[in-house]
């Protein structure tokens, strides 16, 4: 099936895929799991940050000066927890010195709901370009309540990064943030009676923290 939505941005790169390859496969055991995430974060992120505004610098290297750019905005990175944790060492390789907020949401096993636990934001969002990170965009439900949280704490320049998307969930985030795009380097078949996506990858916290 083919995707069309505006919201979402394939990742194609072949690194990535893999990477996703091996965290797809029940055998890869959670000593393998972490670094995988971490190298797909990385691929991922740095697609997802790649338009960027820059300012220009001049440096002084051993042989003269040398202008080049900077990156010309605060970033704002959030994972939500727990297995959104997994990716935030990726993305601080790229931009050391982005800043970190984190949002707890849990689903409930039975009606599929997020509800909120936690919530740890930065101030100033509404100049910095705020990165959402979670590895599996089932329902869109966690998704939009995240967006949610980080719009009435000021945040215009907004993006998501994930593993794992369903198309339910693509669609469920380009009804609530239509302008918000989503890179991931796959779009799967559905999602089952229990809403996880098939053929997905199982539970990502369970396979990341060796809780199966």
């Amino acid at each position: 099936m083919r995707y069309a939505l505006p919201v979402l941005h394939l990742v194609r790169h072949p690194v990535v895929h893999d990477c996703l390859v091996q965290l797809r496969d029940a055998a890869t055991p959670p000593e393998l799991f972490r670094p995988l995430t971490e190298r797909i974060s990385v691929l991922l992120g740095a697609e997802a940050l790649a338009s960027l505004p820059q300012r220009p610098v001049q440096v002084t290297t051993p042989m003269g000066p040398a202008d080049g750019h900077r990156i010309g905005v605060d970033v704002v990175i959030v994972p939500v927890m727990r297995a959104g944790l997994a990716m935030l060492p990726g993305l601080l390789q790229l931009v050391p010195k982005a800043r970190v907020g984190f949002i707890g949401l849990r689903r409930d096993e039975q009606t599929a709901v997020a509800s909120q636990y936690f919530e740890r934001l930065p101030e100033r969002l509404g100049a910095s370009h705020v990165v959402l990170v979670d590895p599996m965009l089932a329902t869109g439900g966690s998704a939009v309540a995240a967006l949610d949280l980080l719009t009435r704490a000021g945040a215009q320049h907004l993006s998501m990064v994930c593993i794992v998307a369903a198309p339910e969930g693509v669609a469920a985030v380009e009804r609530a943030y239509p302008d918000v795009p989503v890179f991931a380097p796959v779009v799967d078949r559905e999602l089952d009676a229990r809403k996880f996506i098939v053929p997905g990858l199982g539970d990502f916290g369970d396979r990341l923290y060796g809780t199966t």
